[in-house]
């Protein structure tokens, strides 16, 4: 698999860097995020496993920066081909009431979320698609989705507009480059992620398992990307055995 690679964009503390690491068994991994912190200790995480990884700093809502950010990738990683691309890029969130909001916010969300994956599909689809004959697996696009991607709620107008339009933008990818041999899938997030900054957070009134573990969902993502191309699933939901839906 050496000559195969995976890019995540969105590297962090919950779900970014439990998909690079789970990837990393397998793949040398790129890491995309806004800030060296988001993605410097994954890196080493990843290298003192045995595994291989590189960090690059970029804007995914930043033509130029996602730009220079492939132009390093395929300096530092030639001769690999992409096997799997993943975007997790944070889509602005502002949990306010309606008349509170400004432009910007709005503006945020819709960079983040559509966007930048727009930008991020147009760099590594290509890529993609000229690792079709050759992957182990079927080369993989996967997007992570929210609540918000399927229904909106009382204070999250801009987050909601995102992220239901970062939906019809992979719905519509899926359709196009899935007859390609491209699996597009949409990761429907409803829930809280265990994370280390969201600890003081109840969810599901406290219980066990109430909260979404972070390596969970990269173990789904994996296994989206090793799905036979006669069963692509377009869009998973995951969320807690008690959550609400």
């Amino acid at each position: 698999m050496s000559k195969f690679c995976a890019v995540v964009a969105g590297a962090g503390s919950g779900t970014g860097a439990s998909v690079a690491l789970h990837f990393a068994k397998t793949y040398p991994v790129v890491l995309l995020a806004r800030k060296p912190a988001s993605y410097e200790q994954i890196v080493q995480e990843i290298r003192a496993a045995g595994g291989s990884a590189h960090g690059y700093t970029a804007d995914v809502s930043d033509p130029a920066s996602i730009d220079g950010a492939f132009a390093q990738i395929d300096r530092d990683l030639r001769g690999h081909k992409l096997a799997a691309a993943v975007y997790n890029a944070n889509a602005g969130f502002a949990y306010k009431p309606f008349l509170e909001l400004k432009i910007d916010d709005l503006d945020a969300s819709l960079g983040a979320a559509a966007n930048g994956l727009f930008y991020f599909a147009q760099k590594t689809l290509p890529r993609l698609l000229d690792a079709v004959s050759s992957s182990p697996h079927p080369p993989s696009l996967i997007v992570t989705g929210a609540t918000a991607s399927v229904r909106g709620a009382a204070k999250f107008t801009t987050f909601a507009a995102g992220k239901f339009a970062q939906r019809a933008i992979t719905q519509s990818l899926a359709r196009e480059f899935g007859p390609q041999g491209v699996h597009v899938a949409l990761a429907i997030i409803d829930g809280v992620i265990d994370v280390p900054w969201a600890k003081e957070r109840t969810a599901n009134n406290g219980v066990a398992d109430g909260k979404i573990a972070a390596e969970a969902i990269a173990q789904s993502y994996w296994h989206l990307h090793t799905q036979p191309r006669s069963a692509f699933t377009h869009e998973l939901d995951i969320r807690p055995y008690v959550e609400k839906f």
